[in-house]
């Protein structure tokens, strides 16, 4: 007993390296629910939020691989790579310089792993296996150590794609894996879905006996949405429920925690093993308010909740209509527009409704302790600024694996990026996209071209915004209207021969990429050109003309005030003066005018 609470203090003390920029948003819509009887998987990856304590943020964020398909001998094994983004620090004798490299473990290979696109976790394999991640707090966050605990949900993500076809064969190899290798890092959840069954899957560390870890899975009600945003969203659990699969020592291992007692009724996942929200209040919860919101307005949930454990919030939601790829991606370029939260409003969103903020201390991802109150945080949108890709899966079941699977993919912000289609089928991936930091400025990687856009636009925002929005509807419709076209052609290749089906879709998929990153560079280049110096400066008629500020922000700003007489201070002392936009014409004192004036 002694031994297992000291263990606890070390976890808890471990806690304080949880990396700041973690803060995803996941999503899925079931095929009953969707236009067209797809099945869409949503994840943002927002990881470039200031770390604490000077943790390490990897630098593969804005990179992906294409991994091949691959046969392996008898007794092969699988190595486990240590995640240095996990939040738990690697228990071992290696450098913090080398801990990217880290063979944490290894495990038993299979005979045969399948083909699959991969960034910071799993994305889609080519049986059309989708995936998505957030990040969440849960009561203990342990390091990783070999022999005890070897796996973070990265590795997980990506070796169910190796080895699953479908959402309920994922979720049930994550859980064998995580209690028989351990867990170590961030509470985490996972989405799996196939074309047309999807489950999630909750996961956290912290067991008595410094092994193994906890976790929970559920599926999806088939015709409904399902949204997580940082914080647990599994609540009770029962043996009884065909809809859900967790750990089998998770209740055991509860009370030896103290955590819960079965006069309490069933576990509730979120409550037990988690501590809430992020930061601070609706950090998580404003979010998947907002997305049920905007999918299912008849059911009128309120913005505002009694607390971090609220079940004013369903597990699941049916949308009031069928929801289509471009209904998909416009909920990741959501900023609260027009709701209490309304990041683009003023004061805050200056004068021109930039919807971004700089962070500040107490907007951080820091564990609020019990009863703290911080003097202010910013809402947290959808669409932040700290992400480096997001994405939506798309899984048909009408289609052959390799065609019928899509990742809708694009890099930095979800509001300024342009969204390209990625097959699941494809050989390889176009070369920007193998290659990018965020720490090293690189015009030839996939990522810069769309980050520099996004941070210039916001010197101008409510001018700029329009521009990008007409080019993203210009490159995203055409990959969609032209959508049709080129399946039918990869199928009827496809039936005849796989290999030219699943190169012509690779060729298609590198060429629709480089193209698009070839016009977001020339569109970056016309707003510097137009906007540079905050004005709208014409191309074609070689005319220079002011915007100027909306009349509500000179007056907030004092403008008034500013150099327009030569009795500044007889001006200051006159009270109730206000900007108008108007100019008048006075003869003798303009002091004694506005007094006048304003009498």
């Amino acid at each position: 007993m002694i031994v297992w609470r000291i263990s606890i203090l070390i976890f808890l003390i471990l806690m304080v390296f949880i990396p700041s920029g973690l803060g995803c948003t996941t999503f899925v819509v079931t095929d009953e629910v969707s236009e067209d009887g797809s099945t869409f998987v949503g994840h943002s990856n927002d990881g470039f939020g200031p770390g604490l304590l000077g943790h390490k943020i990897r630098e593969d964020m804005v990179a992906f691989r294409h991994i091949i398909a691959k046969d392996y001998p008898k007794g092969a094994m699988r190595p486990i790579v240590y995640d240095p983004n996990s939040g738990g620090e690697f228990l071992g004798e290696a450098s913090a310089s080398d801990t990217d490299t880290i063979i944490i473990g290894e495990i038993p290979q299979v005979k045969h792993t399948y083909a699959y696109i991969t960034g910071s976790y799993g994305i889609i394999n080519e049986h059309q296996l989708m995936t998505g991640e957030c990040t969440d707090y849960a009561k203990i966050h342990p390091g990783a150590e070999k022999g005890k605990r070897i796996f973070y949900s990265s590795e997980l993500s990506n070796i169910a794609l190796e080895r699953c076809k479908t959402a309920k064969d994922a979720i049930v190899l994550i859980g064998e894996l995580i209690d028989t290798y351990g867990y170590y890092g961030t509470g985490e959840t996972l989405i799996f879905a196939d074309p047309t069954d999807a489950w999630v899957i909750e996961m956290c560390g912290g067991t008595p006996d410094d092994t193994g870890g906890y976790w929970a899975a559920q599926q999806i009600n088939p015709g409904e949405i399902f949204v997580a945003a940082n914080e647990f969203r599994i609540r009770e659990l029962s043996e009884d429920n065909p809809q859900q699969i967790f750990g089998k020592k998770l209740k055991e291992d509860a009370q030896k925690m103290g955590w819960w007692k079965p006069e309490d009724g069933p576990p509730d996942w979120a409550q037990v093993f988690g501590i809430g929200e992020y930061s601070h209040p609706y950090y998580s919860l404003g979010r998947v308010w907002r997305i049920f919101d905007r999918l299912a307005p008849s059911l009128n949930l309120s913005p505002y909740v009694e607390g971090p454990f609220t079940k004013a919030y369903p597990f699941s939601i049916k949308p009031d209509n069928p929801v289509n790829i471009t209904n998909a991606l416009s909920i990741f370029r959501d900023h609260y527009e027009g709701t209490e939260y309304d990041l683009t409003a003023p004061p805050a969103g200056g004068p021109f409704g930039d919807p971004y903020r700089v962070w500040g201390p107490f907007d951080l991802h820091d564990a609020p302790t019990k009863g703290e109150l911080k003097p202010g945080a910013w809402p947290r949108p959808i669409s932040t600024d700290p992400c480096g890709y997001s994405y939506i899966c798309q899984g048909r079941s009408t289609l052959p694996d390799p065609i019928g699977g899509i990742c809708w993919l694009g890099l930095s912000s979800p509001a300024e990026t342009c969204y390209l289609p990625f097959y699941a089928g494809v050989y390889h991936l176009p070369v920007p996209y193998l290659h990018g930091s965020h720490w090293e400025f690189d015009l030839n990687t996939a990522f810069w071209p769309y980050e520099l856009l996004q941070n210039y636009a916001r010197l101008m925002y409510n001018n700029i915004s329009p521009e990008i929005k007409a080019e993203q509807e210009r490159i995203e419709g055409a990959a969609i209207a032209n959508q049709s076209v080129i399946e039918a052609k990869a199928l009827a290749l496809y039936r005849s021969n796989e290999r030219s089906g699943r190169e012509f879709l690779t060729a298609y998929t590198n060429e629709t990429a480089m193209n698009a990153l070839h016009d977001w560079k020339a569109l970056m280049g016309r707003m510097i050109v137009t906007y540079r110096n905050g004005n709208f400066n014409d191309v074609q008629s070689k005319t220079i003309i002011n915007i100027g500020y909306p009349d509500w922000w000179y007056e907030y700003a004092r403008y008034q005030y500013g150099p327009r007489v030569y009795d500044m201070q007889g001006l200051q002392e006159i009270s109730g003066v206000i900007y108008v936009g108007e100019t008048v014409n006075t003869t003798g004192d303009p002091v004694s005018y506005i007094q006048t004036y304003q009498t």
